[in-house]
């Protein structure tokens, strides 16, 4: 073998050897191609685990939002029912005065319309005074208020509303015992306040009926003595100048005698026989017999809106509102305008009452007899006795009604008479007005 030999065996080895460390390389570089290839596999698997981890989640916290949120809605929805479903008056207001909350039962009550913007407490004196300062009351020492009575001004309320309310007012306090507000229950007393009134009326007008009825017997028993007496004198027999005298003495004793018949008939106990009154036919009767008086002057009468029937004595009714039509008619006889009176007749079945009112044009109520209209033996007239409408009082008040008076805002008188209706005819007269 020459030498040439030797240099393509050494050439071919170097080339070998050259092939190989490219092969090698070539292995080592697919290997770790292989390598980071399965990582990038893997680290896409775990991106994509993480990312589907995280969706997941987020859906479980929009769920948990939702259900939160309709939670909190369903809360609210249902304290709204609660606060508008309420039957007493509910009034939240805060430390400056501001309302937060005044529900449907509160706005009836203090004569505030659904449609009218919420008020603030200042806006609330208007509509009940004494509310207002109990209010201011409990944030100012901050104290509360339990079970207290306070009476309407009859100025800021009107026959439908309220007249007495009970109060309780309670601070509102946070976490640090600092207070931001107060809480108001209210609720219509007027129905206990009435019945006091009428057990009221009825205890006094027993006992004054006792004692009346004592001295109308010792007077007519003397005045029947002194009528006899002037009975039994002929005037023919007498001097001319004394005939007149005796004429005197039996016109006197005979007008007493009629006085102490009223008497004794105002303290007479009402038994009461009760049977269905149509109270339009009472009205319309006792404006029959006044209606051609009123004419003659000039002046009309007239019966409107709505009468029940209801459960009394026709006769104790008829009578109760002939004399309040007559006292009507001779209140207008010094005004100069000629006499308008009108009965107006209108049913609150929610109550469970019939409201009548009778209206005149005349000079109106002096406010300095006002409280004492009603009082037996208490009258304004030259000639009169002072029972007329202490006997109409008696006849409501037994009817387990009441009667009021007072001015109208354009001119004259007006008496309420206010009577319950029916246990049975409750139901009709609310579907006769739906």
């Amino acid at each position: 073998m020459n030498q040439y030999a030797f240099v393509l065996l050494g050439l071919t080895a170097i080339v070998a050897a050259l092939v190989a460390i490219l092969v090698f390389a070539l292995m080592r570089f697919a290997s770790a191609a292989r390598d980071a290839s399965r990582r990038l596999r893997e680290g896409g698997a775990e991106t994509a685990f993480v990312a589907a981890a995280l969706q997941e989640a987020m859906a479980r916290l929009k769920e948990q939002e939702r259900v939160t949120k309709a939670r909190a809605e369903a809360s609210e929805r249902l304290s709204g029912e609660i606060i508008s479903s309420m039957t007493s008056g509910l009034l939240v207001v805060g430390t400056r005065g501001e309302v937060r909350t005044l529900n449907p039962a509160g706005r009836r009550l203090l004569g505030i319309s659904e449609k009218a913007s919420t008020p603030s407490v200042g806006d609330l004196s208007a509509h009940a005074a004494p509310l207002v300062t109990v209010l201011h009351e409990c944030l100012a020492t901050r104290r509360p208020i339990v079970r207290r009575a306070l009476e309407m001004p009859a100025a800021q309320r009107s026959s439908s509303l309220a007249s007495h309310l009970g109060v309780s007012v309670s601070p509102i306090v946070d976490a640090a015992g600092e207070p931001h507000g107060a809480i108001c229950l209210f609720t219509d007393l007027s129905a206990v306040a009435d019945l006091e009134e009428q057990l009221r009326l009825r205890e006094s007008l027993a006992r004054l009926g006792e004692l009346t009825a004592g001295i109308a017997h010792e007077f007519r028993n003397g005045l029947a003595t002194i009528h006899g007496y002037a009975r039994l004198i002929d005037p023919d027999k007498l001097p001319a100048a004394y005939r007149s005298y005796v004429e005197g003495i039996r016109n006197e004793t005979q007008a007493l005698g009629e006085v102490v018949n009223n008497f004794l008939n105002f303290a007479k106990p009402a038994n009461l026989t009760l049977t269905p009154v149509d109270l339009h036919a009472v009205a319309e009767r006792a404006t029959d017999e006044i209606r051609n008086e009123v004419r003659s002057k000039g002046g009309e009468v007239t019966v409107k809106g709505h009468f029940p029937v209801i459960e009394g004595d026709e006769v104790l009714l008829r009578q109760a509102f002939s004399n309040l039509v007559r006292n009507a008619v001779e209140a207008c006889a010094d005004a100069p305008t000629p006499p308008r009176i009108s009965i107006e007749g209108v049913v609150d079945p929610e109550s469970a009452v019939a409201r009548l009112t009778i209206t005149d044009n005349g000079p109106g109520i002096d406010p300095a007899v006002h409280d004492r209209i009603f009082r037996p033996f208490f009258t304004t007239k030259p000639k009169g006795t002072g029972l007329g409408l202490a006997l109409v009082q008696k006849i409501i008040v037994t009817h387990n009604g009441r009667v009021s008076a007072a001015n109208n805002p354009g001119g004259g008188a007006r008496v309420q008479v206010v009577l319950p209706l029916r246990a049975s005819g409750v139901a009709a007269e609310l579907q006769a007005l739906t």
